[in-house]
This record gives structure tokens, C-alpha cells and sequence, in this order.
């Protein structure tokens, strides 16, 4: 029975000093709020994105040689390997007397 004593009187002293400020709180007026409510502001309509297309719903099959996506090291090996080529047809025609066949450019078609 003390406890409940205690209870009203520190339930209607804390009420008294410190209202609460939770929805539960006692009392059935409603608190002002604080700030004023913003508007909501409407975005602009935005025109609809053009509809995807898939790769995989097309009839034809696609082309990977049409494609000029090449990595770019598998052209200068290439490259290379073309002038290690030209390379060493000039050699074998300046040190050891090879006749180059003056019909092919570069050299690529030395006499064999």
C-alpha cells in the first residue's frame, strides 16, 4: 500500500514539473507541433525511358567478327611479329648475301 502512496504522489509531482512529451502521456489535449509542416513538392513528369531491348531476343545470331573491338595487345603482338619478320629477311640478305625477291614488299617473300 506504500508503494502505491509513493507512486500517486511521485506520478502527480513529476506531472506537475515535467509533462511528458510521449504519445501516452497523460492529459487528452494534443501538443502543438513544433514546426510548421513543408509542402511536398511534385517533381516534374519525366518522359518514359525507351523500352530494353534484349540481345538474346533477336533472330539473328550476332557477328563477333563484325565487331572492332580488339585488344590492343593482340594487334602489336602482331605487329611485332610481322617486323621480327622483316627483320630477319633483312639480315639474311645483308649478312649472308640472301637475294631478296624485289617483287614482294618488305621482303616478306625472300627467295628460298
Amino acid at each position: 500500500m506504500t508503494v502505491g502512496i509513493i507512486h500517486a504522489l511521485l506520478g502527480g509531482l513529476l506531472g506537475a514539473v515535467t509533462p511528458g512529451s510521449g504519445r501516452r502521456r497523460a492529459g487528452s489535449h494534443r501538443a502543438a507541433p513544433s514546426c510548421a509542416p513543408t509542402p511536398i513538392r511534385r517533381a516534374a513528369p519525366r518522359a518514359p525511358l525507351p523500352r530494353l531491348r534484349s540481345p538474346y531476343g533477336s533472330t539473328e545470331p550476332l557477328d563477333g567478327r563484325a565487331s572492332l573491338l580488339v585488344r590492343p595487345y593482340l594487334l602489336a603482338h602482331e605487329r611485332q611479329e610481322n617486323q621480327a619478320r622483316r627483320r630477319l629477311t633483312l639480315v639474311l640478305a645483308a649478312d649472308f648475301g640472301i637475294d631478296l625477291d624485289t617483287r614482294v614488299l618488305h621482303g616478306a617473300g625472300a627467295a628460298r
